[in-house]
């Protein structure tokens, strides 16, 4: 839903209450991943996507009827089923959705609490785990759905009537495997949604690469924080795209004081051991997905050698990916920024 975020906020400000309609399972083809999010208000209002396009026609009838009743619904498309086949769902595969009432404007306390808090992880980039109950299939509810927050402190925000525990548990599973699912508990399906930090991209370095990869970065949805202690590089009108956070200090005094794991991936653009080596024997301490540096084939050689004077071993100097970057022939700047990016990704999705 981070891609509807912003415009989920907006909408609230408004007073209008609205739908939310959430992608909750998906098979073969289907065009869009579980937890995908699409608001639905009066008037045809219409923001983000449940399908790409194949079934929203469906999906805005179903919400404004919702929006009229209170009642939350849960609808399935299939291609073999008429209704999928008349909205257009060729692709060969098949989803659940789910809709609901905003939570925001729930009369249930519990529920805009959970909603409330939700608000706030997201906002401070932190974790959370939500849990919906869910209607019976192609059914309504008049039940609020949104009932139970999971926090990475231990803290739950709401309640859940029956196998509490069993819920806790199964939750931070689906956290563990960033996986979004459908379970059953007491006889009753639910589906777990998890919301795990912003990846960072750590950029060290505010070269002429840097500009296009902060770009290519921030349309990806990473928080990107770019460390340069070289004054001219690190100035905020170079940026057509600006970083969340631009730091004109060294990057070993910055490096500790930001969170190193496994949702922080690296790129190191300086060339400049004084600048480079001093964040590489930082960030190989901290077991990062990905660590990627610029340099050609014996720069990289030259880098290696340093660290294994530093006392690294062969296998943690093994995480250095360099040089950065797929091999897609990149020689321009943004050549080289979107090579880069690209294998960040393929680290992210275990491609790499």
């Amino acid at each position: 839903m981070r891609d509807i975020w912003e415009e989920q906020l907006k909408w609230i400000e408004s007073g209008e209450p609205f739908v939310l309609a959430r992608v909750i399972q998906t098979w073969r083809s289907a065009p869009r991943k579980s937890g995908a999010g699409m608001l639905i208000g009066k008037g045809m209002r219409v923001a983000g996507s449940v399908s790409g396009g194949c079934i929203e026609g469906a999906v805005i009838e179903e919400a404004l009827d919702a929006l009229e009743s209170g009642e939350s619904r849960r609808l399935s498309f299939g291609v073999e089923d008429d209704l999928a086949l008349s909205v257009g769902l060729s692709c060969g595969g098949e989803v659940s959705v789910l809709l609901e009432k905003h939570w925001a404007f729930s009369a249930d306390p519990n529920t805009t609490k959970v909603w409330d808090t939700l608000q706030n992880c997201i906002s401070n980039n932190k974790p959370a785990i939500l849990i919906s109950a869910l209607p019976h299939e192609n059914g309504s509810s008049t039940e609020d759905q949104a009932i139970l927050l999971i926090l990475p402190d231990g803290e739950n925000v709401g309640s859940i009537q029956n196998n509490h525990e069993e819920a806790v548990a199964l939750a931070e599973e689906a956290y563990k495997e960033r996986e979004n699912r459908i379970v059953e508990l007491g006889g009753k399906e639910y589906f777990i949604q998890v919301f795990p930090r912003r990846d960072l991209l750590l950029i060290i370095g505010a070269g002429h690469i840097t500009i296009p990869l902060v770009g290519f970065a921030k349309e990806l949805d990473f928080h990107t924080i770019v460390i340069d202690p070289r004054g001219v590089f690190a100035t905020p009108e170079r940026f057509a795209v600006p970083p969340d956070q631009l730091i004109s200090k060294w990057p070993d005094d910055v490096l500790p004081e930001l969170p190193l794991n496994e949702d922080t991936y690296a790129i190191l653009l300086t060339h400049d051991p004084k600048i480079d080596d001093p964040a590489l024997h930082i960030l190989l301490k901290n077991n990062l997905p990905y660590i990627g540096a610029l340099g050609s084939s014996r720069t990289h050689a030259k880098r290696c050698a340093r660290l294994e004077e530093a006392g690294f071993d062969a296998a943690t100097i093994a995480q250095i990916k360099g040089p950065a970057g797929a091999d897609i022939g990149a020689q321009t700047a943004a050549e080289i920024a979107l090579s880069m990016i690209a294998e960040v990704v393929a680290a992210k999705h275990g491609k790499l």
